[in-house]
């Protein structure tokens, strides 16, 4: 059997791969938005779905759940509560009969701009923190990770 480490000199320890670095990075910005947004009663995935809906209103569930990388069901469940809490409206398209599209509120665009004032103060500590030509490189090397993660995610047979 090969050591798993090989590649990152021996003995390097877990927490020095990437991978976990990249996974720690995300685990601190979920954790952030979670907390802020709990204060709102939104989850990070209702939030997500009200920031889409603010830049393209009437989607379907499906469009959504591809938007927030979620399941279908999980979006009609996401959707019912958005719904009860009137945050968004639901309209039968006039396209499709068994399709409904969804758009904000007036009650969800202003519950969006709250929540959105407290997200933005994590956006613009982070972009503070690095000189205009490190922000710049990061969010290159940010793609160029995200590219090379989705290319070794093994598709659905």
């Amino acid at each position: 059997m090969s050591d798993p480490t090989a590649d990152h000199g021996a003995g390097a320890p877990a927490e020095d791969y990437l991978c976990s670095r990249i996974r720690r990075a995300e685990q601190a910005l979920m954790g952030h938005h979670e907390a802020v947004l709990r204060g709102h009663g939104l989850t990070m995935t209702q939030y997500t779905v009200l920031l889409a809906l603010s830049a393209e209103p009437d989607l379907s569930g499906a469009q959504l759940a591809r938007a927030c990388g979620v399941t279908q069901q999980t979006m009609a469940t996401v959707l019912t509560g958005l719904h009860r809490k009137d945050l968004v409206a639901r309209t039968p398209s006039p396209v499709h009969a068994k399709v409904l599209l969804t758009s904000l509120t007036g009650t969800g665009r202003t519950a969006l701009e709250r929540a959105y004032q407290e997200v933005i103060v994590l956006e613009r500590a982070l972009t503070d923190a690095f000189a205009p030509a490190e922000h710049a490189a990061l969010c290159a090397l940010l793609e160029r990770a995200t590219s090379v993660l989705a290319e070794q995610t093994p598709r659905r047979r």
